[in-house]
């Protein structure tokens, strides 16, 4: 009978933390999407509440930016983001710690011509006060 209470308390331990898990993994996907929205709306608000101050952002070109240059790239330069597409993605988290990986499929316009980037990604979300900041982010170029 000890083994049966044994074995239900620890069934109840895991179901706990996989609800846990799916819970935090919610709202690292409401994070991501914030973060699309920003891009495609060119929304300095959105992006800087999404953000953390610390925030890395490496491009493939092997450019990095801070918070600022970031935001400030996209709200005020070329191309004006269409669509954002996050396929193939997976999360995995530890702790206060996201790791979010996905191709990134965007559709572009720059003065009226169309444009089309697809890249991975790496995010990586750290929980600050309670919410998903985006701390740091690598691009890289695909395969042929």
């Amino acid at each position: 009978m000890k083994k049966i209470h044994v074995l239900m308390i620890v069934f109840l331990a895991l179901s706990f933390t996989v609800y846990s898990q799916k819970k935090e993994e919610f709202a690292v996907l409401s994070a991501i999407e914030t973060f699309r929205k920003g891009i495609i709306d060119a929304d300095k608000e959105l992006l800087g509440s999404i953000a953390a101050e610390e925030l890395v952002y490496g491009h493939s070109n092997g450019k990095v930016q801070n918070k600022v240059e970031f935001i400030e790239e996209i709200v005020n330069s070329q191309p004006d983001y269409i669509s954002i597409d996050m396929a193939d993605q997976t999360i995995r988290i530890s702790g206060n710690t996201a790791i979010v990986r996905h191709i990134y499929s965007a559709e572009t316009t720059n003065n009226g011509t169309s444009g089309h980037v697809k890249i991975g990604n790496m995010l990586v979300w750290q929980k600050q006060h309670g919410k998903w900041k985006l701390l740091a982010r690598q691009a890289y170029k695909l395969p042929i």
